[in-house]
């Protein structure tokens, strides 16, 4: 899911090349239950019609300006926006799968993508379409049986916030990268005065397992693969326990209350917490003049210090099977993908660029606290685009709180976990 972003990262990452294969357009229609493999190519040239496009949040409200840009650079053509809200997205998504109703183009969340190609809905990208100068974790979320069904549009991250004045006073002039070194900086900052808890962790619930899977993968886990679903591995299980050590031992406090983050972090009550770029703005404000200065990021911290994982999010840009104007809507999504594009965007938006050249403009690249966000962004991962995804993280989120609040057996609750994504399977078979 996004939000409104108020910063921009800078990207320092290379990514790999994608090598995408396709020769023929499927004629498989929406919700059929098998996606297409391969996709016809499309021209850019005499567009003509109209196609329809629905974008969440600020995004869609904002959209229209560059359409606006895009029509002009294209006579007689015609890109109209529906705004949608992001809590009624998915269902409306669905049934317009259902019934075949589904918009040319779209803004599709970042672990959406498995469960609306495997319903027939999305083509593959034409072979045409360069990926290689995008966020590799950002073009894997738009895989699904090595077969891209979308665009990487924007992109996020997640590290960790900390005072830097109150860890300085702790004896941190530096946050550890290792588990062992950054809970103890947790409970030395937490014994500073006026601090309540050493970190601000979700304690389990929705979306939780964006905070613990990066745990995992820092610890070497591989959580889905060509067999399917893998949570029942030793590296998950050591993270699964390190998470739940906190709230064990009165480090995270286990039932927070809800929007207090940005005050508690400023007030120094909990000096510590886990998020992405946009909560710099949003601390600074809160904080006032100077306030910049007295915190910094850091990486989410691996078993041993060496490499560090988050979890990349964001939106992608899919075209419908549904469409009757492949032409144009290709073109709009490649205009969009564009890094010029991408830095008006940015400007309009402060979405976060997916291509890495639009962040070398000089617009972009002035902050050092965004550049750390960009070499977390280097080695970040997310889920594999499974149809049945959604389904097992509800699980997972689940079961993360009862280990946190109610010190349920890390080993059990992941079988359950496994025991969950065993029965649904991956939805590619």
């Amino acid at each position: 899911m996004s939000t409104q972003r108020t910063r921009l990262v800078v990207a320092l990452g290379l990514v790999t090349a994608l090598t995408l294969t396709a020769c023929g357009r499927s004629d498989s229609p929406a919700g059929s239950g098998g996606g297409a493999t391969d996709a016809e190519e499309f021209s850019s040239t005499d567009l003509q019609g109209e196609i329809e496009m629905w974008a969440m949040g600020a995004e869609g409200e904002k959209l229209p300006v560059l359409a606006e840009a895009f029509m002009a650079e294209h006579p007689g053509t015609t890109v109209n926006v529906t705004a949608i809200p992001w809590d009624a997205a998915y269902d409306k998504f669905a049934n317009a799968i259902t019934a075949g109703t589904t918009p040319d183009v779209a803004m599709i969340g970042s672990t959406w993508s498995g469960d609306f190609a495997a319903q027939g809905a999305l083509e593959p990208l034409p072979e045409s379409f360069d990926t290689s100068g995008f966020f590799e974790g950002a073009v894997g979320t738009t895989l699904v049986d090595d077969v891209a069904y979308a665009v990487p549009w924007y992109v996020e991250t997640r590290m960790v916030y900390y005072r830097t004045d109150i860890a300085e006073a702790a004896g941190y002039p530096e946050a550890p990268t290792d588990w062992e070194g950054f809970q103890a900086m947790a409970v030395a900052m937490q014994e500073q005065p006026e601090v309540d808890w050493g970190l601000n962790l979700q304690p389990g619930g929705e979306g939780s397992w964006q905070s613990v899977l990066p745990l995992a993968w820092s610890a070497g886990a591989v959580t889905d693969d060509a067999e399917g679903y893998q949570f029942d591995s030793p590296e998950v299980l050591q993270a699964v326990e390190y998470f739940q050590s906190f709230f064990a031992d009165g480090i995270s406090d286990p039932n927070p209350p809800e929007g207090q983050t940005e005050a508690d972090f400023t007030s120094g009550r909990i000096p510590m917490f886990i998020s992405g770029p946009w909560m710099m703005s949003l601390v600074e404000d809160m904080g006032g003049d100077g306030f910049a200065d007295t915190y910094d990021v850091a990486p989410i911290p691996s078993p041993d210090g060496s490499t560090s994982r988050s979890f990349v999010g964001g939106s992608n840009l899919g075209v419908f099977t549904t469409t009757e104007n492949r032409d144009l809507a290709w073109t709009w999504v490649q205009y969009l993908s564009d890094p010029a594009t991408q830095v008006e965007w940015y400007g309009q938006t402060s979405a976060l660029p997916a291509v890495q050249s639009a962040w070398d403009d000089p617009a972009l690249s002035d902050d050092p606290k965004l550049a750390a966000f960009g070499v977390q962004l280097e080695t970040a991962l997310a889920p594999a685009s499974y149809s049945s995804w959604t389904q097992v993280a509800a699980t997972f989120d689940g079961e993360m709180e009862k280990v946190a609040k109610t010190d349920a057996d890390p080993a059990a609750s992941l079988a359950t976990v496994q025991q969950t994504a065993d029965e649904l399977g991956t939805g590619l078979d």
